[in-house]
């Protein structure tokens, strides 16, 4: 079947205008001689249109220039359909992209549309929410809560609003299941990840893919405020091996460990995002895989 692409554009992602953007697409597309249509974004992330334009008018590429936010959204509407679905990031943390070595460059992001490789990558749902990339519960939900306050968007603005949130941070209680056994705590955030940063190179969860049906608990436990940064620095660098239930006692200040499913006691309930965005919170979540979810463009 001849490849046709939409082309779905976030007008507000990211910090750059994006009529330069429509120019190249449309001149790189036709020069590819494939056929395809430029759409925007729906506020409120309402993609039934979209559904409906893909199966009668027979497009095999769904191609979304925005953010991790974006993804989500559309992700979540095509995940039962046989569909391609590409990354040209603009976002301002992009994390599912770099996770899939997907370049911020729009002419090489593009390269890897034309010329790149589908294959399936991993979802989860939690409590029945979809998630392409990570979801965190605690400190860095209430980031996000934030950051998505702001006017200004962007990699400075989220750094002015992390360290403003860091100076005001508590821990939560929480009360986990993993792997069928029970984990009490008191933890700054938890963050459920199937991609492996949150965005920005940022890279939480040093050992998860995209396709290898686990998830990776990142749990940051209560410690000295002080020592956050540091131990945070020994998780994104790699430093913390993948842990057993069984070690959750060690003098370890951040657990690491991989499950397919988890659920979360959250009596103090702490704040909810999902793929960066805002979510509402509850004092129970449900989380579950679910394996071969997306057909992504990803470099061969």
């Amino acid at each position: 079947m001849p490849r046709k692409i939409i082309y779905l554009i976030n007008p507000v992602s990211g910090t750059k205008p994006k009529t330069s953007l429509i120019k190249l697409l449309e001149k790189r597309t036709r020069e590819k001689h494939i056929d395809f249509d430029i759409l925007h974004t729906q506020v409120g992330g309402d993609y039934k249109a979209l559904v409906r334009k893909v199966q009668h008018e027979k497009f095999t590429d769904v191609v979304i220039c925005g953010g991790d936010g974006t993804v989500n959204a559309v992700a979540a509407a095509l995940n039962d359909y046989d569909v391609n679905v590409g990354i040209i990031p603009m976002g301002s943390g992009n994390g599912l992209a770099y996770t899939a070595k997907i370049p911020r460059q729009v002419s090489s992001a593009l390269d890897i549309i034309f010329e790149g490789k589908s294959s399936f990558i991993d979802a989860f749902y939690i409590n029945e929410k979809f998630s392409c990339m990570l979801c965190g519960i605690g400190f860095d939900a209430q980031v996000a809560h934030e950051f998505a306050k702001q006017k200004r968007r962007g990699l400075q603005t989220y750094i002015k609003v992390a360290t403003i949130q860091y100076f005001k941070a508590r821990p939560y209680f929480f009360d986990l299941t993993i792997n069928h056994k029970s984990i009490q705590t008191e933890a700054y955030f938890i963050c459920i990840a199937n991609s492996n940063q949150f965005g920005n190179n940022f890279t939480i969860a040093p050992q998860a893919s995209l396709n290898d049906g686990l998830l990776d608990v990142v749990i940051v436990k209560k410690m000295n405020k002080f020592m956050l940064p540091f131990s945070v620095i020994s998780q994104v660098t790699g430093i913390n091996a993948i842990q057993s239930v069984s070690e959750f006692t060690s003098s370890r200040n951040i657990l690491y460990m991989q499950a397919a499913e988890i659920t979360i006691k959250n009596p103090h309930m702490a704040p909810l995002h999902i793929d960066g965005d805002p979510g509402e919170t509850s004092d129970l979540f449900n989380i579950r895989i679910q394996k071969n979810c997306i057909r992504l463009l990803q470099p061969k």
